[in-house]
């Protein structure tokens, strides 16, 4: 009977080839759900930028996969590239998760050359003059940051700086390389199973607002409401069938960092191989300034260069069958999709959000003076503000969230734009108060009538016009910066938060005047 010694066993185990591990794809969920919160930093008064989201969504998946026993690498595909891996949360897996990753490298012509580096490619070159196509063998040098140098039989050159089209050609794609956003994980199961897995996380690159549409009444004395809910994602992804949630409110977070993500298109830097007095006019006029590629008078721009100002497509979708319902959800208001709609990739959707006919509410025009304007001595339009009861028996009576408003009119039978403006948050039983542009038949006046610098103050006049037909109402708020304002003449000033306020009610083509004095009491 033979024998082998311990030590020569443990060689002999060593050197046995280890278990390979299971790479298990899922190449998209089953059911998606997304909650979508404003950015708290963007006044409603000011529109999305559609290059940088910067609200966030609470993404939710849930997908049925099958794994072998042993340990086993779970790719989720078609996650959203705005994923903050932090703050992914994988759960239903038999014995939890070992390790996750975010697969950022997502493949596109900067992340295959750079991927490339070092390797053997062919580059293919078109003439236009007579259709020829020719490859040649070369190996890349350099990036894909700013010019890329390739190594050929002929020396050393630079991509598409010969003049003429040309585009590396690959024989496979390099490892590492996702042809879409992935989260992988590493798990471990006794026995195989099938497992209903859900994948929550936060992502990126989202944004949501309301959109209201105000319709004032022949009368001027009531107003039709309506509002989409406008949704906006910049994200690579779309969520496909996604039960889609807006949430109303100012929910505690922290900043999170941005996750890098390597890709794009390919941006060349060339100079032509000459003085620029050797180069003809017609020559010269394609060289682009800044960012680009030089082109030679007889050859075509194979590849586009991409657009700088605008590199987000933006589609918008609308649905007035579709109307969100509103939940409370303790401090917040969350509103409800209720039926799956797909917020696509680089687009914005909007949903039927709210509607009120008969609203009651009045007309208020304002001003702010602040304490130098005077010295510009030119009139201006006062702001035209629709001031109304956010109570049922004035026929509103419901949670508002903040966003834009177009304000109409009906003349000659068809709609008027009167103005537009914003809505801010405003809450059940709250007074509100909603800025619609302004009104160039009431116009304002500052005028310095007097100033005494040792005094250290200074007398002033302040001028409003009134070109309706009708009375209005009227106030300036009076940007005091510290002064003491006294006004001439007995009159009585109010208040607005910490500045003095003048209130005034203008009869139909009439005019007020207020002077007062503002003495700097430091």
């Amino acid at each position: 009977m033979s024998m082998v010694r311990p030590g020569l066993l443990w060689l002999a185990l060593a050197a046995a080839p280890a278990a390979a591990q299971t790479v298990v794809v899922s190449p998209r969920p089953d059911r998606v759900a997304v909650t979508v919160y404003r950015n708290l930093g963007r006044d409603a008064s000011q529109p999305f930028n559609l290059q940088w989201l910067e609200g966030y969504a609470l993404i939710t998946e849930s997908r049925q996969v099958a794994l072998p026993a042993g340990e086993t690498e779970l790719r989720f595909e078609g996650v959203a590239g705005g994923m903050i891996p932090q703050s992914a949360i994988v759960t239903g897996l038999p014995d939890g998760v070992l390790e996750r990753n975010r697969d950022a490298l997502l493949l596109s012509p900067a992340t295959l050359l750079d991927r490339s580096l070092g390797a053997r490619v062919h580059i293919r070159r078109t003439s236009r003059e007579t259709g020829a196509v020719r490859e040649t063998e070369a190996v890349i040098r350099t990036g894909a940051d700013g010019g890329v140098v390739l190594q050929t039989a002929a020396g050393f050159e630079a991509l598409r700086c010969t003049g003429l089209p040309e585009t590396p050609v690959y024989d496979s794609v390099p490892p590492g390389l996702s042809p879409r956003p992935t989260l992988s994980v590493r798990t471990r199961a006794s026995a195989p199973v099938s497992a209903t897995v859900t994948l929550s996380y936060l992502a990126n690159g989202f944004d949501w607002q309301a959109s209201y549409v105000a319709r004032i009444s022949e009368d001027g004395s009531r107003l039709d409401l309506f509002a989409w809910m406008t949704l906006a994602s910049s994200d690579e992804t779309s969520l496909v069938s996604a039960d889609v949630s807006a949430l109303a409110g100012r929910p505690n977070r922290e900043d999170a960092p941005i996750q890098p993500r390597e890709g794009g298109p390919l941006i060349l830097h060339c100079w032509p191989h000459a003085t620029t007095s050797d180069i003809p006019l017609e020559q010269w006029r394609q060289l682009p300034m800044g960012r680009g590629r030089w082109l030679g008078p007889a050859e075509e721009i194979e590849v586009s260069q991409p657009n700088l100002e605008s590199t987000m497509p933006i589609t918008t979708v609308s649905s007035y069958e579709i109307r969100a319902q509103l939940d409370e959800l303790a401090d917040f208001k969350l509103y409800h999709i209720p039926e799956p709609v797909t917020l696509a990739a680089h687009s914005q959707k909007q949903v039927a959000l709210l509607e009120r006919s008969g609203v009651r509410f009045t007309t208020l025009y304002r001003d702010y003076i602040n304490r130098y304007e005077h010295h510009e001595h030119r009139s201006k339009p006062a702001y035209r503000i629709l001031q109304m009861h956010n109570r049922a028996a004035d026929g509103l009576g419901l949670a508002l969230p903040g966003g834009h408003l177009a304000l109409f009119a009906q003349a000659g039978g068809r709609p008027i734009l009167l103005g537009e403006g914003y809505v801010d948050d405003y809450a059940v039983g709250d007074e509100v108060e909603i800025e619609a542009g302004q009104s160039p038949a009431v116009r304002t006046e500052t005028v310095l009538i007097s100033e005494d610098y040792r005094a250290r103050s200074r007398e002033v006049s302040i001028t409003v016009t009134n070109g309706l037909p009708h009375p209005v109402r009227y106030e300036a708020e009076i940007g005091a910066d510290g002064d003491v304002i006294t006004p001439a003449g007995g009159v009585r000033l109010g208040r607005r938060g910490r500045n003095p306020l003048w209130t005034v009610t203008l009869p139909g083509h009439g005019r007020a005047t207020l002077r007062y004095r503002a003495h700097d009491p430091d």
